[in-house]
């Protein structure tokens, strides 16, 4: 069974045409790395069929993402993709420092919409949630500086 054939059913039982560039882009988000940017994306994709403008990728991405078979996940400033996996649903952490990102379990975020609700009657969508802060190795190279000035 392939990596996409879950989204393929989904994109399958919500109508959407699946066309050959839209079958490769699939492909290509499901074979290569998480949190792929689009320039990836269309490089992969367009091994497979040099005619694919990235126009098209940048339309079907969209269509993916509206479709809930993609995560956009904007990391320094560029947006980039990975494929949803309802069973393994996660958020983001970004480093603004490095741009690395890393996954954030739902538990998390589920406590956090739990305070906002009780504290405040707020109920947040959480639906695609990315932190921005520093991670543990750019800290530490922080740390390891000392302060301004030394």
């Amino acid at each position: 069974m392939s990596k996409h054939s879950g989204a393929l059913k989904e994109l399958r039982a919500k109508g959407c045409r699946l066309t050959p560039q839209r079958l490769l882009i699939l492909e290509a988000i499901a074979e290569g790395s998480a949190h792929m940017g689009v320039d990836e994306v269309f490089r992969r994709a367009r091994e497979s069929y040099p005619y694919l403008d990235v126009a098209t990728v940048y339309r079907t991405l969209r269509l993916f993402r509206e479709l809930g078979v993609v995560t956009e996940v904007g990391i320094a400033d560029r947006l980039h993709f990975e494929l949803t996996d309802p069973a393994a649903r996660h958020h983001h952490m970004v480093c603004k420092v490095c741009g690395s990102a890393f996954d954030l379990s739902p538990y998390y975020l589920e406590q956090f919409r739990e305070t906002l609700s009780r504290e405040f009657g707020f109920e947040p969508d959480l639906g695609n949630f990315t932190v921005t802060g520093t991670c543990v190795r750019c800290g530490s190279r922080k740390e390891l500086r000392g302060p301004i000035g030394n």
